[in-house]
């Protein structure tokens, strides 16, 4: 006999030895290891960190379902109806509302935007976007850290990286854009807690952050 044949015979051998212990194991035959129905949760909830083939293997487990996903949202939604694109003002550490009213991911959940990674997944905000950003509020040139092309309605409250969500929010006068992240994670706290809801959050930010930031706790 080959030696490759001998090695594909080994490997079918350890394969069928693999399947019957995992059948055995979830019958409950085999004692002294957990429980399938105490592994399995905990497998689906290490899943959530791992690219969407372990969660199609999690779901085909006996009793499995997928773990919750990150899947960027496919469309955008305007909270606002957005009539100007160009000489845009902002005015007490607000964006132009006729430029910025804010936009959404509509089909994002609570579960999605409180699951860690999920604003660095959907962030898309291309160079050629943030410059037309700053030229439809004027600024033709400026240094690092004096702006930041912010979302109203930021990402881990399910924002969009819709044009009509971005202004370029100045650091100073204080509160500024520092300020206004703080606002943020409050606010990506209270949803996670319950205390608001997802809709509740992105009213407030887009409507009036800087009332928020006077009133949350410091």
């Amino acid at each position: 006999m080959s030696r490759r044949r001998k090695r594909s015979q080994q490997t079918l051998v350890l394969w069928i030895l693999v399947i019957l212990f995992v059948v055995l194991w979830y019958q409950g035959k085999i004692t002294g290891l957990p429980r399938p129905e105490t592994v399995i949760p905990q497998i689906k909830q290490i899943a959530t960190f791992f690219p969407r083939d372990l969660n199609t293997f999690v779901q085909a487990l006996p009793g499995g379902t997928s773990a919750p996903t990150t899947s960027p949202p496919k469309s955008s939604q305007g909270i606002g109806q957005r009539t100007k694109a160009s000489n845009c003002v902002s005015a007490n550490a607000m964006p132009d509302r006729a430029c910025t009213p804010g936009a959404i991911f509509p089909e994002a959940t609570k579960e999605q935007i409180c699951t860690p990674g999920y604003s660095s997944e959907v962030r898309n905000v291309p160079e050629s976007e943030k410059d037309k950003v700053y030229a439809e509020y004027g600024i033709a040139s400026h240094v690092s850290g004096e702006y930041e092309v912010d979302h109203l309605i930021s990402l881990e409250l399910g924002g969009s990286n819709d044009i009509a969500n971005l202004w370029p929010e100045p650091a100073e006068p204080q509160p500024g854009f520092h300020e206004k992240d703080k606002v943020e994670n409050y606010l990506h706290e209270q949803i996670c807690s319950g205390a608001l809801s997802l809709q509740q959050a992105q009213s407030l930010i887009a409507n009036n952050w800087l009332g928020v930031y006077q009133s949350m706790p410091k």
